[in-house]
């Protein structure tokens, strides 16, 4: 790229939301900016927004245009597919009429409900799908009780399913009320059905499963069927997760 190429590097900084021209400037005056691995401290470097890896404070920020990241609180019923051959409803229905070519980031099953991302970085979504990156996900899961002391230890342990041993990086109760037991789970794999398995596994089919957080980014009071594009924070705490 020649000296005339590209955009000024403030200005694409200012564009991903990391402040004004002038803060940018600063940042850059501070030795807190990075470009491709290398810190950078004059102003007026140019950079291809598309492609550049650009840091603040060690955290990467957005600064392609032309890639979308977001967040689904998927309701029950819900096909993760783009298109269903029965009529169901699905990911698809809520991003037809974008122009730009998104696909979900792994998947929930129809009767789960919960977190999922759609995004077009492919490099992304392969890592947060890859079990050696180890991503953590979070679990709200509904089951009948009432609810063994040692469930939590043998899950954490590991309990034989029918394609191998699993087991959860964490487990807690949350609540018990007569045989309503709301349990959080924890785990870093993502096999078919593996939280639904676990659970009935050990005796305690679920009734109500919901996805709350991938990694850093949290569910919250976020609606059912609602998208939400992920902020600054998310996305490079993220990329962090992953290695990028």
């Amino acid at each position: 790229m020649s000296e005339e190429e590209g955009v000024r590097l403030q200005k694409v900084m200012a564009a991903a939301g990391v402040g004004s021209r002038r803060a940018c400037e600063d940042l850059i005056a501070k030795g807190r900016v990075s470009v491709d691995g290398v810190t950078v401290r004059e102003q007026g470097m140019r950079v291809d927004p598309e492609t550049a890896v650009v840091r603040v404070d060690d955290m990467r920020i957005n600064t392609g245009t032309s890639r979308v990241y977001l967040a689904l609180n998927k309701p029950r019923g819900m096909v993760t597919a783009m298109s269903d051959p029965q009529g169901r409803p699905t990911v698809g229905d809520l991003i037809e009429q974008r122009t730009d070519r998104l696909f979900h980031v792994g998947r929930l099953d129809a009767d789960t409900e919960g977190l999922l991302l759609l995004t077009n970085d492919g490099e992304l979504s392969h890592r947060l799908t890859h079990p050696s990156y180890e991503v953590p996900k979070t679990y709200f899961a509904e089951v009948v009780g009432p609810i063994a002391r040692d469930v939590g230890r043998r899950l954490k342990a590991g309990v034989e399913l029918e394609d191998g041993l699993a087991r959860v990086d964490e487990f807690r109760l949350i609540s018990s009320s007569g045989n309503r037991v709301m349990l959080e789970l924890v785990l870093h794999e993502g096999r078919k059905h593996i939280v639904r398995r676990l659970l009935e596994e050990v005796g305690h089919p679920v009734q109500r499963l919901v996805r709350t957080a991938i990694g850093p980014v949290l569910l919250g009071d976020q609606r059912a069927g609602k998208l939400r594009p992920l902020n600054a924070q998310e996305l490079a705490a993220l990329y962090a997760a992953v290695g990028m």
